[in-house]
């Protein structure tokens, strides 16, 4: 059997690049991806527990997790059409002018 220790390094993997595209990139898309990457990362550490202690509760937050990352890419990508329409652009530098 796997021991957590895999699943922890492939977790500290993906969750650092996502860290790295939200850092780098300017591309809304490419941010809103970067976020995923995170989020999978921590259901990668909640299924890995889960499985390490030998019951549901990870899963179950993982699925909260997915639920949670749905509703954050629904309104994500209306924040994004919002900003192609106004400035033609989907850079999230651009947008200066919703500034308070």
């Amino acid at each position: 059997m796997v021991g957590v220790i895999p699943y922890l390094l492939l977790s500290a993997a993906v969750f650092a690049i996502g860290v790295f595209g939200v850092l780098t990139r300017r591309n809304a898309l490419i941010f809103l991806m970067s976020v995923e990457l995170m989020l999978n990362a921590a259901n990668i550490n909640f299924v890995a527990f889960s499985l390490h202690y030998g019951n549901l509760t990870g899963q179950v937050f993982a699925l909260f997790v997915m639920a949670l990352a749905a509703a954050e890419v629904a309104v994500g990508i209306g924040i994004i059409l919002v900003l192609y329409r106004n400035f033609g652009d989907i850079d999230v530098t651009v947008p200066t002018t919703m500034r308070w």
